[in-house]
């Protein structure tokens, strides 16, 4: 191998990053050079000062914030005590993944780039800006970039010349060795599952609690258009515990009706179980794969077949492509001139690996087990905020979940894997356990008792604003103004009972907002600004905290215009003064949000 070594690191919330971080890693070995490739936060940062190539990949969440797996690593780099000639011998380059439907479009890469250069390393290139919106995906930046990257690589490392390059048509070897077992190995069923229903440690994703679902309640009227669950799980003996805030991570599975399909289409026996060997030492074991495991539990609980595949998959299923026109074609959606069609073809209509599959049946039937697991991703969790507070429902978790389901111009109807699994388990027909853990979110709560907080919760942004309210009521704190939000009264107005005894007991001041109720739409913004004058003197007079949750696109800017404006009228402050008071806000998390796309 091609000394230097080549370090790929990545931050990834959704698996985009990593993607992109292990195409990088591929097209290395295709070159003959020496590559790693890791999670920012998997990686030892101190070894950084001895690096002399290293690729950066990452995306930007939420609010301009780093995604999870990077977050140690952020905090590490950012430190003043850094020496600015750290990486003085690191030559470095930045792929950035963001959306620019958002203020702060790929914070994280540029930030990350500024702060290397500071530290002394050498930039190989201006940093890549994938952008989501570009009708094209993020490749539409990343091709050319990826093309310059390597010109200036291979110029720097050339290989010698009696070593050709692998070409793109040969697929490299997998990561791993299917050895299948002729005899059913001597264990359990419940020995297969990573997950525990009585652990001994806080669980996490390396063993979530298998929680027993107690209730699960259609919470939205028969004609709303969407179905909106409140599910209930018993924790009781699962060392978990949170606060407000906090957030549950639920691991969802496959339908058996797809997982069939699947084994069907890749003439898979579901019941064989098999062990992996890594073909190359120091190659981690995949995390939460039981072992020795079945094929139904590898394509049920594992490998993510409902999920929109990547310019990746078809790359590599060309290359394991044994019928001339089906390997042309996915030659040409591989292709960089092929995106356009290969966009229209999968991603606009949202088209998952299992109907690609079923679309190209001569190469399914022909791939080898070997590949499954660098073809097809795994299944990441799910984040749902926590709906409930201990205090109230001792031993007990709650969340509410909007079904996702809606139509493109396929046939049927597109379904979120998570939501639709969940909405499906009725614990009425006998016990049902879903796999979870919890962790912080990003919502923090002040302890101090006569601080009064403002919740702006439209829709099911309202869930974690219902977790502090029943935790602060609990502790006797009274100054809690809620702003709700939904279409129609007797429709989506969750918990409405719930908050009209509270505000009863004068626990609660409650503003609702019933967009589709009257001609004009009325949403949160609208109610915030009328009572211009309370919001300004809870914040400006009583020091309160202001929250804000729920749908990412329009929402957050269209309540940021709100404040701004209250603090123009209310506090008499020019736009720029007004400016810096929201910034101020934020800095002191007195200013904060949870949004998703």
């Amino acid at each position: 191998m091609q000394v230097p070594q080549l370090l790929v690191l990545f931050g990834s919330q959704t698996g985009t990053a990593q993607d992109e971080a292990e195409r990088l890693g591929r097209e290395a070995r295709r070159r003959r050079l020496g590559c790693s490739v890791q999670a920012l936060d998997s990686y030892s940062v101190a070894n950084l000062i001895r690096e002399p190539l290293v690729i950066f990949v990452c995306a930007t969440t939420g609010q301009g914030d780093p995604p999870d797996n990077m977050k140690n690593f952020w905090r590490f780099i950012f430190r003043k005590s850094l020496p600015s000639t750290s990486l003085c011998q690191m030559d470095f380059a930045v792929l950035g993944l963001g959306d620019s439907s958002y203020a702060k479009f790929n914070f994280v890469a540029k930030k990350l780039h500024r702060r290397l250069l500071q530290l002394g390393g050498s930039a190989l290139l201006q940093p890549c800006l994938g952008d989501d919106q570009h009708e094209l995906g993020p490749d539409a930046a990343i091709d050319p970039w990826v093309g310059d990257l390597w010109e200036k690589i291979m110029v720097m490392y050339p290989v010698p010349l009696n070593i050709p390059e692998i070409p793109h048509g040969v697929p490299l070897p997998s990561k791993f060795i299917f050895q299948f077992l002729q005899e059913v190995p001597s264990i359990g069923a419940e020995e297969l599952n990573i997950a525990s229903s009585a652990p001994q440690t806080p669980p996490s994703e390396l063993q979530p609690f298998l929680a027993p679902v107690i209730t699960n309640q259609r919470v939205t009227g028969p004609q709303h258009f969407q179905d909106v669950r409140l599910i209930e799980f018993d924790i009781t003996d699962s060392n978990i515990s949170f606060a407000a805030g906090d957030v549950v991570l639920i691991l969802p599975s496959n339908s058996e009706a797809h997982t069939q399909q699947f084994c069907q289409l890749l003439c898979l026996d579901p019941n064989q179980f098999f062990t992996l060997k890594p073909r190359e030492p120091g190659v981690p074991y995949p995390p939460g794969l039981p072992q020795p495991c079945t094929v139904w539990h590898l394509v049920s609980q594992y490998l993510d077949i409902a999920s929109v595949p990547r310019r990746s998959f078809f790359e590599l299923l060309a290359c394991l492509s044994p019928h001339a026109l089906e390997r042309e074609k996915l030659l040409e959606f591989s292709s960089a001139r092929g995106q356009e069609e290969l966009w229209e073809y999968c991603n606009r209509p949202r088209r998952t690996i299992l109907e690609v599959l079923s679309d190209f049946p001569h190469t399914a039937g022909a791939i080898p087990p070997d590949y499954l697991l660098d073809l097809i991703p795994r299944i990441r969790p799910r984040a749902f905020s926590i709906a409930s507070s201990l205090l109230a429902h001792p031993r007990k978790l709650q969340i509410l979940v909007a079904v996702v389901k809606y139509q493109t111009r396929l046939k049927e109807p597109r379904r979120g894997l998570c939501s639709s699994w969940l909405a499906s388990l009725n614990p009425g027909q006998g016990p049902v356990q879903v796999p979870l853990w919890v962790q912080p979110g990003s919502l923090v709560f002040p302890k101090t008792p006569d601080t009064p907080i403002i919740m702006v919760g439209p829709g099911t942004g309202v869930a974690p604003f219902r977790a502090a309210i029943q935790e602060r009521v609990a502790h006797g704190q009274t100054g809690n103004f809620l702003f709700f939000g939904c279409r129609q009264r007797d429709q989506d107005f969750y918990w409405q009972t719930e908050w009209q005894k509270l505000e009863q007991k004068g626990c609660l001041t409650l503003v609702t907002a019933f967009s589709r109720e009257q001609e004009q739409k009325v949403y949160v913004q609208h109610r915030l600004r009328e009572l211009g004058p309370l919001v300004w003197e809870l914040l400006d007079g009583q020091g309160a905290y202001f929250y804000l949750a729920g749908n990412a696109k329009y929402m957050p800017t269209d309540v940021s215009e709100a404040l701004m404006s209250i603090f123009q009228e209310e506090g008499q402050l020019s736009t720029t003064d007004a400016s810096a008071y929201l910034a101020r806000l934020q800095q002191t998390l007195r200013f904060q949000t949870e949004t998703w796309a």
